[in-house]
């Protein structure tokens, strides 16, 4: 249920419909949105009840009837416009992935933390209720020695070479769109990884078209992970352990279904949890605990730990040869 914090949308594209959507049909205040036009911003509006329309993110930010920002823009644009609602004094939602490299992550953090705001990554799918209960399931013992995370996310996406996902100058390729779902699940589950391996295939354009990436964490655990922007994957993930394993079905960071099941092929627990909506109404949840709580980040996705991921992605971006300009 809603605590009674009061959300703007910085930004009226796909990713910022669909969140609207959740928020109100899981009753969330949404009052405000910002474009870089009125009419964009006023069209925004009209499709969710009416909601003040800003015709600049400077006017979202400045709304004192905004307590949340959730930032909805391509990932080069995340630490400008996070920044800016950090310093109006507003709690900051920042779409996935979180920034473009390390360095712009920790200065965000840092900013959140001076201004004594909460800023969450929305890595939505870390909050939905199969990932709670995978959690609670791997730190039971149930699977033993958690030894390996295996997941992939291949989608078939826009060719077009004027398309966003296809721009080096706005962050595009595999990595940060489609990567940071497994990337972000295998630390989830095995934690920051201590070595990093990738392999990539690059587009006309500049960006990566698919990369494959193994990490390897304390213990000699591994994750083998995959993703791609050309191609439909299967989607499917899975957590190995000593003693049992989990089987996530399609598509994997929203599934409503997974199986526990023992080295014997014996189905431990079956997990069958319908979501309403799309899910993203689950990390607006948790920012507001968070803030009626007086915590600093969730335990969920501490800050520290986007910042940690962003490393590693920087990390595959070396060794792929995957640049962004203006950094």
């Amino acid at each position: 249920m809603s605590s009674g914090l009061r959300w703007g949308i910085l930004a009226t594209g796909g990713i910022a419909s669909s969140f609207a959507t959740d928020l109100l049909a899981n009753g969330f205040q949404l009052t405000a949105v910002g474009s870089r036009s009125q009419q964009s911003a006023d069209e925004f509006a009209g499709r969710f009840g009416g909601i003040t329309a800003h015709a600049s993110y400077e006017q979202l930010v400045a709304d004192p009837e905004v307590d949340v920002v959730y930032v909805a823009t391509p990932h080069p644009f995340h630490e400008q416009n996070a920044l800016m609602a950090i310093a109006a004094g507003k709690h900051v939602l920042v779409e996935k992935a979180f920034t473009v490299n390390e360095r712009q992550a920790e200065r965000i953090v840092e900013a959140a933390r001076e201004a004594g705001v909460v800023v969450l990554e929305a890595m939505w799918t870390r909050f939905l209720p199969h990932m709670v209960r995978i959690r609670e399931i791997i730190a039971a013992g149930t699977l033993g020695d958690v030894r390996t995370v295996i997941a992939d996310h291949n989608q078939k996406l826009p060719s077009d070479p004027h398309h966003r996902l296809n721009a080096p100058e706005l962050g595009g390729g595999a990595l940060l769109d489609l990567a940071i779902y497994p990337v972000s699940f295998a630390v989830d589950v095995l934690g920051v990884p201590t070595g990093v391996r990738a392999s990539a295939s690059m587009t006309a354009t500049g960006v990566d078209r698919q990369t494959a990436i193994i990490l390897e964490h304390e213990g000699g655990r591994q994750s083998v992970l995959h993703a791609a922007l050309d191609t439909a994957g299967p989607n499917v993930a899975a957590v190995l352990g000593t003693q049992a394993r989990i089987e996530i079905d399609r598509t994997w960071y929203m599934a409503t279904t997974f199986r526990v099941i023992d080295p014997e092929q014996n189905v431990l627990e079956e997990f069958d949890h319908p979501v309403t909506s799309r899910g993203m109404q689950y990390q607006a949840w948790e920012l507001e605990r968070v803030v009626a709580a007086g915590e600093f980040s969730s335990p969920l996705l501490p800050g520290s730990e986007s910042v940690a991921i962003m490393g590693v992605l920087d990390e595959v971006r070396r060794q792929i040869g995957l640049e962004f300009p203006g950094e």
